[in-house]
């Protein structure tokens, strides 16, 4: 097992926004993608008299309003500036979920949604606009859907600005090549969880993801990141295919800049997390991601194997975001 520590350098893919779990997942099951696009369990009722608390933080929360969607904890507020009421509120409801639910107040994002911390705001009101006119029709696409047509122009606009004033908190996820992972099983929200104990199973072609600390996942801690376990080997190969070494994709240094950091509108895809890169690809890939700029990857996606997007996705968040 090598664990990986990220370092800036070359080129690769173009991606965007949120993805994320749940819905039809019978199909999705049955191409051996469940560990991509995990099937939430029945929700049990979150208990409500328990008030949890998290070191360094003057805050304290049960787990059904840690479960609020909009209404969700603010452990540490001097970690980040001031949030929009859509951020930490949300919109209209029931649709208008506040953005801090998912994507947390770092913008750091879980496995099961996305880090949206230093996007381009121009990039965000994209794929606001994308989930809204349907041009987003991925798994759990629903959910984007349903929030875009609920928030009107001007709470898009001031989540996009606050989140693209962030930063990705490095080593938040932290990369882990191995040839087995722990054993474990989809929770709440859709996030995995080891089983506990030392029983580890092969990681096959899959990406694992982990927190670092359950109870503090649980509790939505911007503080306590994720373990991302890759197949052995992974990185290397994703650096050929990034890199145009490798015959079936380009270089895009064109499109996201020689260090991954983007250029203009165009998204910064070094340090994103590799669930959330594979995501993108497969979706467009499956035709669920249409658009003018997707259009541009759509020959390149054409032509990748599953394992070589688990390797561009693995390869991608070795770098510094």
């Amino acid at each position: 097992m090598r664990l990986l520590h990220k370092h800036s350098t070359v080129l690769v893919v173009c991606l965007a926004l949120s993805s994320a779990t749940t819905s039809t997942a019978s199909s999705i099951a049955a191409e051996s993608l469940d560990w991509a696009y995990p099937v939430t369990p029945p929700p049990k009722p979150a208990d409500n008299t328990t008030m949890r608390r998290l070191p360094d933080s003057t805050k304290e929360y049960t787990q059904a309003q840690i479960n609020d969607l909009h209404n969700p904890p603010d452990w540490y507020p001097s970690m980040h500036p001031p949030m929009p009421q859509v951020v930490a509120h949300g919109g209209p409801k029931p649709a208008g979920f506040a953005c801090a639910a998912c994507h947390l107040p770092s913008g750091d994002g879980h496995p099961e949604s996305s880090g949206l911390a230093g996007l381009p705001a121009a990039y965000i009101v994209q794929q606001m606009e994308a989930f809204k006119r349907g041009d987003r029709t991925g798994v759990r696409a629903g959910v984007m859907v349903a929030i875009a047509k609920a928030l009107p122009a001007s709470d898009v606009k001031a989540a996009a600005d606050y989140f693209s004033s962030l930063r990705p908190t490095v080593g938040f996820n932290k990369i882990i090549e191995s040839g087995t992972v722990p054993v474990s099983y989809v929770g709440a929200g859709g996030m995995r969880f080891s089983q506990g104990g030392d029983a580890r199973e092969p990681i096959g072609q899959r990406i694992i993801v982990l927190p670092k600390d359950a109870a503090r996942a649980a509790a939505k801690d911007p503080r306590s990141g994720f373990f991302d376990y890759v197949p052995i080997g992974s990185i290397a190969k994703g650096k050929a295919l990034a890199t145009g070494g490798d015959s079936k994709s380009p270089a895009c240094a064109t499109c996201h800049g020689l260090n991954l950091k983007g250029l203009g509108e165009v998204p910064g895809i070094g340090g994103r997390t590799a669930t959330y890169i594979f995501r993108q690809l497969s979706d467009i890939k499956r035709g669920s991601r249409k658009g003018a700029t997707v259009a541009l990857m759509e020959p390149v996606v054409a032509s990748l194997s599953e394992d070589d997007m688990i390797s561009l996705a693995a390869y991608l968040e070795s770098q510094d975001p």
